[in-house]
């Protein structure tokens, strides 16, 4: 994946269907992006843009420095000890991520083995940014599980307090992040899209191979758009 990172270029492109791109996490404390994610290109329209991570799909993920994983790390040094980044390999069933433009939160859709939909999966994060070669976000902790009979619940509010006291958002980051989450739980109490679309028949085009992960693939884009 080369990239040239031409404003206009970052402004202008769609991506089509069936292309390559990264969506990358930066870091909650620093500039550098602790996760990487290849994924196809399903669908990148003005309201939306749609990706499938497929099984199988080599990755980046923070780890801490002598190696553990982060979510085995007690809650109270989880965000404190150093870390490093590790590559490894998205296992089990597929992502579909759909996020549509300025909005801080993406969706993404899960289906157990043989194309049971399991649930979608509300990522608070900051709006994405685009550059030449993907998007790219910074997670936002707290997150939103809904279910097929249109239950919903929160997920990772330790995480999201235990981020607080360490230092890594502020009370009125916090409280923007929240609002945000109650903003996205508008829309499913209201069944508004994505969650009343189709995408839970949605399936991938078996032809697609899954993308590699670039030795640069944490390089930074010269310009950026929203």
């Amino acid at each position: 994946m080369t990239d040239d990172d031409g404003a206009g270029a970052a402004k202008a492109a769609r991506w089509e269907p069936g292309a390559q791109i990264l969506w990358r996490y930066r870091e909650n404390a620093g500039d550098g992006f602790h996760i990487c994610r290849p994924v196809t290109v399903v669908r990148d329209e003005e309201d939306l843009l749609a990706v499938w991570m497929a099984p199988g799909t080599e990755c980046v993920k923070p780890v801490l420095e002598d190696g553990t994983p982060v979510h085995r790390e007690p809650l109270a040094t989880r965000y404190t000890k150093p870390r490093t980044t590790r590559r490894d390999h998205w296992f089990g069933t597929g992502v579909l991520k759909l996020a549509r433009p300025g909005e801080p939160w993406s969706v993404w859709l899960f289906w157990e083995p043989g194309w049971r939909f399991k649930n979608w999966y509300v990522n608070l994060e900051e709006p994405r940014t685009r550059w030449r070669g993907g998007v790219d976000s910074e997670d936002h902790f707290l997150d939103i599980s809904v279910h097929p009979d249109r239950s919903w619940r929160w997920h990772d509010e330790d995480e999201f307090a235990q981020a607080q006291r360490a230092g890594l958002m502020t009370t009125a980051q916090a409280e923007a992040v929240r609002a945000a989450g109650h903003a996205a739980v508008d829309v499913i109490r209201a069944w508004g899209p994505p969650f009343g679309d189709d995408w839970p028949s949605w399936r991938p085009d078996p032809s697609w191979r899954i993308p590699a992960l670039p030795e640069d693939w944490d390089r930074t884009p010269a310009h950026v758009s929203s």
